[in-house]
């Protein structure tokens, strides 16, 4: 089965009932990297706090009355679930969510909170979709796929269509991309009115399963995943959208996530932009190939449905991958003053000393020497390089 835009477009007045049409942020310090126009397609701000909303609702204000009698049930990390659970709620149809072991408790409790008995099962979303077609064939339920359908897909191409409207200059397009339904959406809309606008997928390198499936022409389920971004870590892509992403996306590239986690803190700090790690992939992948995808460029921020804990963590890390953060190891002499004079040359250097510990028994250490390790706040990656410059410059051994 296919989408064409003629669906698309016949879905937007339904969607419009139920999702807002989120804002299209300019991004100036993202356009000093890139070096011409970036836009930001703040779906983060979508009701439930993604894109979700869109396809759930259209798939299920088509049901049959006797399917609504039955009920539905999906299987989500998070945002698909959270989807559901509102659509089901405004239409009066009970919802049963499968969701991974640890899927983020602020979606387990708004899933909850929408009105939806959320169940667990499994590691990954691969095996949650098992557990929910399972439960669908023994209770009757309808089975609401988080991507693999033409009425998701439609739904999410509502969002294709609010992008040219609101930037009808942009000549490229970057979604983040999971299993592959938001992305299908976006470039059918897009390929339909503006066939000329370049449409880019970002997956997680450690769950990105498109490149070799594309190159293999046939969706291609990988054997493990490994990402923070659990809202795009998707084990293989669905037949409807892959058939629209084969014919209608230029490219499909990835991000580390060192990349996902700086972009994640740079649209904190920078854009004032809550985002999940999965809503960050357009925005890491553009400052990680600033030059890459020519402008204007519009980054859709997918979501913004984030742990409060995890996110303290992101942050951390974040920080640690833009030069914020230094864990160092340093030899000095074992003699009253080694230490102090160590603090100094760090103080003078600008460097924040976070944490300090001794160590006088490492095989690697000379009779009268001290290892020192050592948690430093820096001002970013020239400013730690500097700090590590001034050490060595005063005969320090360090060692990083």
């Amino acid at each position: 089965m296919t989408v064409s835009l003629a669906d698309i477009e016949a879905v937007a007045e339904l969607v419009g009932e139920v999702a807002i049409t989120t804002p299209m942020e300019e991004s100036r310090w993202l356009q000093a990297i890139v070096g011409g126009p970036v836009l930001l397609k703040c779906e983060n701000l979508q009701r439930t706090g993604s894109f979700k909303i869109r396809g759930a609702y259209v798939r299920l204000s088509r049901l049959s009355p006797a399917e609504r009698a039955r009920g539905v049930v999906a299987a989500s990390a998070g945002n698909h679930a959270q989807g559901v659970a509102l659509a089901a709620k405004m239409l009066g149809i009970k919802a049963t969510v499968f969701m991974p072991d640890g899927a983020p408790i602020p979606k387990v409790n708004a899933t909850r909170g929408y009105g939806a008995e959320v169940r667990f099962h499994g590691e990954y979303l691969t095996q949650a979709l098992v557990a929910a077609k399972a439960f669908s064939d023994e209770t009757g339920a309808v089975f609401i796929h988080p991507f693999d359908h033409v009425d998701i897909v439609s739904g999410q191409g509502t969002t294709g269509l609010e992008i040219l409207q609101q930037a009808p200059e942009a000549s490229t397009v970057l979604v983040p991309t999971g299993g592959g339904g938001l992305i299908a959406g976006i470039a059918i809309a897009i390929k339909g009115l503006r066939p000329d606008v370049r449409v880019v997928g970002v997956q997680a390198e450690e769950a990105a399963s498109f490149p070799e499936s594309l190159r293999r022409g046939m969706p291609v389920a990988l054997e493990q995943m490994t990402t923070m971004a659990d809202g795009i870590a998707v084990a293989c892509p669905g037949d409807v959208p892959f058939a629209a992403i084969q014919k209608y996306v230029d490219d499909v590239v990835t991000v580390s996530e060192d990349s996902l986690s700086r972009a994640l803190v740079m649209l904190l700090e920078r854009a004032k932009m809550v985002v999940e790690p999965s809503g960050a992939a357009a925005v890491a992948a553009l400052m990680d190939q600033p030059t890459a995808f020519g402008t204007p460029v519009v980054a859709v921020l997918s979501g913004g449905n984030v742990d409060p804990l995890l996110l303290g963590k992101l942050i951390r890390h974040g920080l640690a991958s833009g030069g914020r953060y230094m864990s160092l190891q340093v030899h000095i002499p074992d003699r009253p003053g080694g230490l102090a004079r160590l603090l100094t040359e760090l103080a003078d250097a600008g460097a924040n000393v976070l944490e300090v510990e001794h160590d006088r028994t490492t095989t690697s250490l000379h009779i009268g020497e001290v290892e020192v390790r050592l948690q430093l706040e820096t001002r970013g990656v020239d400013h730690a390089e500097g700090v590590l410059h001034r050490l060595r410059e005063h005969g320090y051994h360090v060692i990083e």
